[in-house]
């Protein structure tokens, strides 16, 4: 069956124009002539315009790549998902939820479209498009050139932290992390977090490999992590850190009051992603605001788009914003 992509390439003109004049836009401005090439195309080739579908017929899967453990100790992938599950609802679409382990049981099945929540290793994200072609990732994005992804500028959320740091005067600043892995053991993930940390303050000829830390995304590995840091630099401890999430940064705030230093006074501490709870800690921490919400509604409208003829890979970046408070000076 022609598409419009087909008549493009017939008729020398782009997708979009092709579309619109095919939907009769009235607000397009072409010549008559250019009308008739691409009616004319679109006779030749047979094109059908796809009839609408109720999106209720549309059976949608979102795969999450954590456990339910994991979601309970670090919310942000449960945000992401509360985020999908509003706007399917809003949109009337069903969907059945799954975790990676178990995608084999959607095999044979019809399966029209799915959600990716986490991150995926290419080889997985093959598995998934043995299933349907139709797929968006949500923070990660195995292949620009062939999937639809949404992910957060955590580079830039990264430069917009050390910036207020320095302009605040922080001279000594260290980087309290968590690795992660694909869960296919392929190799590890490169964090933007700390690759950007270990850019910028090599630029500005501050880095310190001393002063990184990695372990895992949790409070516990946070306060163990600062633990760690207080013993290995005792009065040269770092003025300031800069942590992968909220939740590692909570377990360091916690460690710094056992060891009696002063919260932003000596050390002044910003997170990422600023959880529910982030406010309410003592003293309220300082972080960065992801959209982890707009991440998931963002998917399932582009799952949308792909449904109803969208052919081009789509990537949305979506920006932050830092949150001051007074967990930092």
């Amino acid at each position: 069956m022609a598409t419009i992509k087909d008549i493009a390439e017939r008729v020398g003109f782009s997708i979009a124009t092709v579309s619109r004049v095919l939907n009769y836009d009235t607000t397009l401005s072409v010549s008559d002539d250019t009308r008739r090439k691409i009616f004319q195309a679109a006779e030749d080739l047979s094109y059908r315009k796809k009839t609408e579908r109720h999106l209720s017929t549309y059976k949608i899967a979102v795969v999450y790549w954590y456990t339910e453990e994991e979601e309970l100790n670090d919310l942000y992938y449960m945000s992401i998902r509360l985020g999908v599950e509003t706007e399917c609802e809003v949109h009337k679409l069903p969907m059945t939820k799954l975790s990676l382990d178990r995608l084999s049981t959607l095999q044979g099945e019809e399966i029209h479209g799915i959600i990716a929540i986490g991150k995926f290793s290419p080889k997985q994200a093959e598995d998934i498009r043995k299933i349907t072609e139709n797929i968006v990732f949500v923070d990660c994005s195995p292949d620009d050139d062939h999937y639809d992804s949404v992910v957060s500028n955590l580079e830039k959320a990264t430069i917009n932290v050390l910036d207020h740091l320095v302009e605040q005067g922080h001279q000594n600043i260290g980087f309290i992390g968590g690795q992660e892995s694909y869960k296919d053991h392929t190799s590890d993930i490169p964090d933007p977090r700390q690759v950007t940390f270990k850019q910028y303050l090599e630029d500005k000829q501050l880095y310190k490999e001393s002063y990184v830390y990695c372990g895992e995304y949790s409070v516990n590995e946070g306060y163990r992590l600062m633990k760690q840091a207080i013993s290995d630099h005792k009065e040269d401890l770092p003025t300031a850190f800069f942590a992968g999430n909220d939740s590692i940064a909570i377990g360091c705030m916690r460690a710094l009051l056992e060891e009696n230093i002063s919260i932003p006074n000596r050390v002044s501490i910003i997170g990422v992603n600023d959880i529910s709870i982030s406010k309410y800690v003592f003293p309220p921490l300082s972080t960065v605001k992801v959209y982890t919400e707009l991440m998931g509604k963002t998917a399932v409208n582009l799952l949308l788009e792909r449904l109803t003829d969208r052919q081009v890979a789509k990537k949305v970046i979506l920006s932050t914003q830092l949150e001051i408070r007074e967990s930092s000076k």
